[in-house]
């Protein structure tokens, strides 16, 4: 086994069991690009800081754009001493650019340049991300106003402890889980703003006696500013806690849009069907259709919540500055933004493709009982204390449900209800007419405000 980079000090090869344990490159190999970015970044302040000659530094950086060239290819070697994505790119280089190519690691330490590539990574990947969290929004938004926002939308039941409560339109349900996302999509868009910081030029934790210029570095890399404090630049990991939190809980509002739709696709519910192309059989009973695109968003929540714990776990006792601990970063975001990468494609895309029955909703939501409040709000427009109201009515259920007689009739029936009563029950969910609500009065605006907050977020998105 060659020996690593770091064995200067060391007057033995390291044992076999350490190597095994303390390796990342089956993990980090993904942040090839962005460490060949952050290395070139590096040699060009190393070179404007007057601490590497022009020819010296055409040499490293043409080397770094062979070593990116092999990667696109598929052709970059890995060496049994390379332990990380980072030290392999750095011995390719020097064996492209001869005893020059030691001068890259110059005023840096793994414990900036790794950090480095991961906020690259994460900054990417985290506003890719929101951008697909914004299309399901579409999706939702396309799918509501489909289900259509007036008086003759699609209508089901909205449900309270999944018991039936009352009527709401479709349009009006599909919008809650997009307004949900719209915040995921704000959060991850925070998460980015702030960890716009470029860690380069910290250091193993102090800095350098170098003139380096970290603020050159941030520029050549994108990042909004350089840090202020080098032990801070190359321990802080809240940027990873962060963004693990927003997939968490993006994965949350996943699994709960999921959990409906495995209800709604039910032969007890019968409220969508999927498209074949987004849905599954069985091996064994030839007349299953499964829902396990919802299914498993449903699953796949616990993983990512797992993954955040993981890493608050990792960060809850370590001292300054750097910490080996710290390795450990780079699996559970990874991990979790696969999952919820895939989620949100496959969650689009069966939404998308799905059929509505509308009759099968509209009949759920026509029971007499749904109305119930309605009734009751009645009274109080005639100046009955709620509560009062509220046990008349339910006095009125009690005997419907005791001897199976249609609550509609002893409204009608009632000496201090009547026919203006049974009004009230029969105009359903046109009666939702307050600000947010779930009638069609209330549509209009909410569409309006739904179109003009995507604008907002497709424009943060741009810059």
């Amino acid at each position: 086994m060659s020996k690593p980079l770091w064995h200067g000090r060391f007057d033995q090869s390291p044992a076999e069991e350490l190597m095994a344990f303390t390796e990342s490159l089956s993990f980090d190999l993904r942040l090839w690009s962005d460490d060949l970015t952050g290395s070139t970044a590096h040699v060009r302040g190393l070179g404007r800081a007057g601490i590497l000659p022009a020819d010296e530094v055409a040499t490293i950086i043409g080397a770094l754009e062979a070593v990116r060239r092999e990667f696109e290819a598929g052709t970059f070697t890995f060496g049994p001493g390379d332990e990380d994505v980072h030290t392999a790119i750095e011995r390719r280089v020097t064996e492209l650019a001869g005893p020059v190519g030691g001068k890259l690691h110059t005023g840096r330490s793994r414990n900036d340049q790794c950090v480095t590539a991961l906020r690259l990574w994460t900054k990417r990947e985290m506003t890719r991300l929101a951008a697909s969290v914004l299309g399901l929004c579409e999706v939702l938004a396309a799918r509501a106003e489909e289900a259509g926002t007036g008086p003759d939308g699609m209508v089901l039941p909205g449900y309270t402890h999944l018991q039936r409560a009352q009527p709401v339109l479709l349009a009006h349900h599909l919008l809650a889980h997009a307004w949900s996302m719209m915040r995921d999509v704000d959060r991850l868009l925070t998460t980015v703003a702030r960890l716009d910081v470029s860690p380069l030029g910290a250091g193993a934790l102090a800095g350098s006696s170098l003139p380096l210029q970290p603020a050159f570095t941030a520029s050549e890399l994108g990042f909004a500013e350089p840090f202020a404090n080098s032990l801070d630049a190359v321990s802080d990991r809240d940027f990873v806690a962060e963004a693990l939190f927003d997939m968490a809980l993006l994965s949350l509002h996943l699994s709960r849009m999921g959990e409906e739709w495995v209800l709604w696709t039910s032969e007890e519910f019968a409220f969508a069907v999927l498209d074949d192309r987004y849905a599954t059989g069985s091996s064994m009973l030839p007349q299953k259709k499964n829902a396990d695109i919802a299914e498993l968003s449903r699953g796949k929540a616990g993983r990512a919540i797992g993954n955040l714990v993981t890493m608050l776990t990792v960060l809850k006792g370590l001292p300054l500055a750097y910490n080996r601990d710290l390795q450990e970063d780079k699996e559970p975001m990874f991990d979790s933004y696969d999952q919820v990468s895939r989620a949100i494609g496959a969650m689009s895309g069966m939404i998308a493709t799905a059929r509505f029955n509308r009759e099968r909703m509209a009949a759920a939501a026509a029971s007499e009982a749904l109305a119930a409040t309605d009734v009751a709000e009645w009274l109080v427009e005639r100046g009955t204390p709620f509560r009062e109201a509220h046990a008349i009515v339910g006095a009125l259920v009690q005997q419907s449900i005791a001897d199976g007689s249609s609550l509609r009739r002893l409204v009608a029936e009632s000496p201090v209800l009547g026919d203006g009563a049974v009004d009230a029950m029969d105009a359903g969910v046109d009666n939702r007419r307050s600000p947010g609500a779930a009638g069609p009065s209330s549509m209009a605006d909410q569409l309006v405000a739904f179109r003009v907050r995507m604008s907002n977020l497709r424009d943060r998105l741009s810059t």
